[in-house]
C-alpha cells in the first residue's frame, strides 16, 4: 500500500527543526513496524549538525511526507551511511534511491581538493538483520563486512562484589569537571574503533542532554592522577514494569594499563549498578571481532540476542 512511484521530491541538506522531527517520527514507525530501531544512537544525535563530513537527505511525497532519510557521514576511514524507508512506501525505489545517493556522496573527493582524492568506500549499516534488509542488500551485490553484537544477560543472579585493585579507586564521574579527561581517555582506550573512539566533548555533552543520562551509572577508575578506566551505564525512562533494561553503555580502559583484569572489573561495577537501579536485564553491543571483550562478557554471563551488520559493494 502506498507505494511511491520515482521520482519524488529529495532535499540534500541541512535539517529544520520540523524536517528533524519529521525524520524521528518515520523512524518511530519503522520501529513499530519491524520490532528494531533503523537508526542508531549518533545519527540521531547528529540531525541538526551542518558539518562537511556529514550530509542529510531527505525523501517526500509530493504531499510533503517524509517517507525516506539517509545519514551519510565521511569523517571516518571509510562513509558510513544509515538509511530508512517508511514501512508503507517501500518497495518502490525509495530505498534504492537513497542507496544510490549514499554511494555517490561517499565517493566525492574531499574538500582538500588533492588531485589523488577519489573519495571513500561506502559502508551501510542494516540494524536487526532483517530477511528485507538481507535481501535488498544480495540483489544489489552488497556483502556482509561488519557485525555489531547486541548481548544480553538477566540481573535476577547474584554478582560478585567489584573491589578496584590497589592503588586505584574507583569515583563518579563529574559533568563539566571530566568532559576532557573522559574523551581523552576514551579516544586511547577505542584508538581503532571506528566511531567510538572519534567521539569528541561535544559528542559527549549532547549524550549529557539526553533524558537517560544519570552521573550515578558512569565511573571513572583512577590510578594517583591519572584516569585509566571507566564504565558508562544508560537506562532509558518509560520502560515497562518487569521489562527494564539497562545498558552496559560503554566500557574502556587506557591501552598501558590493559591485562590487569580492569575491563572485568569495570564490567562487574557497572553490572552491580543496573542490578541496584532496578533493571531486569543488562544489555550490550560489542564487535562480533572483539575476541577479548567478547571473552569478558561471556564470564559475565552475557548471551548472543541480536545483530547489527554493516553492508559494503562487491
Amino acid at each position: 500500500m502506498g507505494h511511491v512511484r520515482l521520482p519524488v521530491p529529495i532535499e540534500i541538506g541541512p535539517l529544520s527543526p520540523s524536517a528533524q522531527d519529521a525524520v524521528r517520527s518515520l523512524a518511530e514507525a519503522a520501529a513499530a513496524s519491524d520490532g528494531v530501531a533503523p537508526l542508531s544512537e549518533q545519527p540521531l544525535l547528529r540531525l541538526g549538525d551542518d558539518a562537511a563530513s556529514l550530509t542529510h537527505v531527505v525523501v517526500r511525497t509530493r504531499t510533503g511526507a517524509t517517507i525516506g532519510y539517509l545519514q551519510v557521514d565521511r569523517g571516518g576511514d571509510v562513509a558510513s551511511a544509515e538509511l530508512v524507508v517508511h514501512p508503507e512506501h517501500r518497495r518502490g525505489g525509495v530505498g534504492s534511491l537513497l542507496l544510490r545517493t549514499a554511494e555517490r556522496d561517499a565517493r566525492l573527493p574531499e574538500r582538500s581538493g588533492a588531485p589523488d582524492q577519489r573519495g571513500k568506500a561506502l559502508h551501510v549499516w542494516a540494524h536487526g538483520d532483517l530477511p528485507a534488509a538481507r535481501a535488498f542488500a544480495a540483489a544489489r551485490g552488497l556483502r556482509s563486512v561488519r557485525e555489531l553484537l547486541f548481548l544480553a544477560r538477566p540481573l535476577r543472579d547474584d554478582l560478585p562484589a567489584p573491589a578496584a585493585p590497589a592503588g586505584t579507586s574507583l569515583r563518579t564521574f563529574v559533568p563539566g569537571e571530566d568532559d576532557e579527561t573522559w574523551v581523552a581517555l576514551n579516544a586511547r582506550a577505542f584508538a581503532d574503533h571506528p566511531e567510538q573512539g572519534r567521539l569528541t566533548v561535544a559528542d559527549l555533552r549532547a549524550r549529557q542532554a539526553e533524558p537517560w543520562f544519570d552521573p550515578a551509572g558512569f565511573r571513572l577508575l583512577t590510578e594517583g592522577e591519572r584516569a585509566i578506566g571507566f564504565v558508562w551505564t544508560k537506562i532509558e525512562p518509560d520502560q515497562p514494569a518487569g521489562a527494564v533494561d539497562g545498558e552496559i553503555y560503554a566500557v574502556g580502559t587506557d591501552p598501558d594499563a590493559r591485562g590487569r583484569g580492569l575491563g572485568r572489573l569495570l564490567t562487574t561495577v557497572g553490572l552491580a549498578h543496573l542490578r541496584e537501579a532496578g533493571c531486569d536485564r543488562a544489555v550490550l553491543y560489542v564487535d562480533g571481532d572483539n575476541a577479548a571483550a567478547l571473552a569478558t562478557y561471556d564470564r559475565a554471563g552475557f548471551g548472543r540476542a541480536a545483530v547489527d551488520v554493516q553492508y559494503t559493494r562487491g
